[in-house]
């Protein structure tokens, strides 16, 4: 009898083994599926982003892309292989449709320039919101969320917080010097109000924006009414080709007299923002920006 029921405890014991090591194989099969489909999602995702700001974030994000904008600034080496698709106001679309992209992102700054285009040509588009810092963070968190990425994304908002923190404890005690920011372009130049990306950027240094109440970003400028509005500083921001634009602001302020008044003029509060830091739409620079513009406000801190 004993004899009996140690061969059932022997039987029984080898069943349940032999089940175990099933289910044990079953799991190990199973994650290994779960992780080649996740690879294989990730690997099936086919990016093309239009604007150098974009193409930072995503390295940050760790994410690959098939097609990165024509620009003559510096790109990261991770994306040399990445093919051109043209200039974000002016994309190739034979070249982005070859690429058989799975999302093309650009920015809603440009939105109603490019939608009937890129709707027409049936592609999956995003437009992410770079106008201001947090339109730009809730971007760059949406798509840490899309693509798995939410620690990267959130690490990049919190680097941004820290460093505002820090200028608030630097400046609550001070008087907010004003501020006048002019936008120039190749031929022109506007006014930039607190709602551009760069007059976010000033109210979050301690900076007073002296023209506010305004739903725009920008406004043609007025040299009778900005010389009323006094600013303590004068910030000239280049886009599209900076060295052309300095220079046409130089020639403004020397050949316009009415600028020789102006007090920010007298007393050598004129600065020229560097284009890498100082972009129209949001970008990675935004840290360094705001320690760049505290100097500006507050050459005293220095």
């Amino acid at each position: 009898m004993k004899r009996k029921h140690s061969i059932i405890f022997f039987v029984i014991g080898l069943a349940l083994m032999l089940v175990g090591c099933s289910t044990a194989e079953e799991e190990a099969t199973k994650d290994q599926a779960d992780a080649s489909e996740q690879e294989a999602s990730e690997s099936d995702d086919r990016i093309i982003v239009t604007t150098v700001a974009l193409v930072e974030f995503m390295e940050r994000l760790d994410l690959d892309l098939v097609g990165v904008p024509n620009t003559y600034k510096e790109l990261p080496d991770r994306y040399a292989d990445a093919e051109e698709v043209g200039y974000a106001m002016s994309p190739d679309l034979e070249t982005i449709l070859s690429l058989k992209p799975t999302e093309v992102m650009s920015v809603t700054a440009l939105e109603s320039d490019l939608e009937e285009e890129y709707g027409d040509s049936d592609i999956q588009t995003t437009y992410l919101d770079l106008e201001s810092i947090d339109g730009m963070h809730q971007s760059i968190l949406d798509i840490g969320e899309r693509y798995d990425r939410e620690e990267q994304a959130a690490e990049i908002v919190q680097e941004f917080e820290d460093k505002v923190s820090e200028i608030e404890e630097v400046v609550k005690d001070k008087d907010s010097p004003t501020v006048l920011i002019l936008l120039g372009v190749p031929g022109s130049y506007l006014v930039g109000t607190e709602n551009s990306y760069i007059g976010d950027l000033v109210k979050r240094s301690g900076g007073q924006n002296v023209v506010t109440g305004e739903d725009v970003d920008y406004l043609s400028s007025n040299t009778e009414y900005l010389y009323e509005s006094d600013p303590d500083i004068i910030l000239r921001a280049a886009h599209g080709m900076p060295d052309e634009v300095v220079e046409m602001f130089n020639e403004e302020f020397q050949e316009n007299d009415i600028w020789k008044h102006f007090d920010a003029v007298q007393n050598d509060r004129v600065y020229d923002l560097e284009e890498t830091l100082f972009g129209t739409t949001g970008n990675l620079a935004a840290v360094e920006a705001l320690d760049e513009l505290l100097k500006m406000l507050y050459p005293e801190e220095e």
